[in-house]
């Protein structure tokens, strides 16, 4: 924590080719989800969505992170009106990097996948919040009070 992170480029929806150090001087949330157009991915993208004017307002930009393609992510977009940026990371750059892959128990079966992660970003670049294994209500109003509390310190 309160360590800068290392710049990373990702491919985005809307064309967006993302790269972490064009983002400094706002706060970034970065979050990381299992798969597009499940229950919970879409529960925590629309959670976002509807409190991204709030975000915003706070100077903070929101951008999700999964292993799907980008095919997959502007389709997910698109049917949930998502205001925000979609990125592929197929090659596991960012999930590396920030350490969210883990194995999981899906149906009696180990796989590797990804653990549903948040993080915040500071305007200097450091990562100054995690949450792993999030569980997803009440979780984004807790991600908007933490921005809240820290841009007014």
């Amino acid at each position: 924590m309160n360590k800068k992170v290392p710049s990373f480029k990702l491919l985005g929806t809307s064309d967006l080719q993302f790269n972490l150090s064009d983002y400094k001087g706002r706060y970034l949330v970065i979050y990381f989800y299992p798969k597009d157009a499940t229950p919970g991915c879409t529960t925590q993208g629309v959670d976002f969505r509807d409190a991204y004017k709030k975000f915003q307002a706070l100077d903070t930009e929101i951008f999700g992170i999964s292993r799907d393609t980008l095919k997959s992510h502007e389709n997910f977009k698109e049917k949930f009106t998502f205001p925000f940026e979609l990125l592929s990371d197929d090659e596991e750059k960012a999930c590396e990097l920030f350490g969210v892959i883990k194995m999981k128990n899906m149906y009696g079966k180990q796989v590797r996948g990804i653990e549903r992660s948040t993080f915040v970003i500071d305007p200097d670049g450091k990562l100054i919040q995690a949450w792993r294994g999030v569980k997803v209500e009440g979780h984004i109003k807790e991600v908007l009070q933490f921005i809240k509390q820290h841009n007014s310190i």
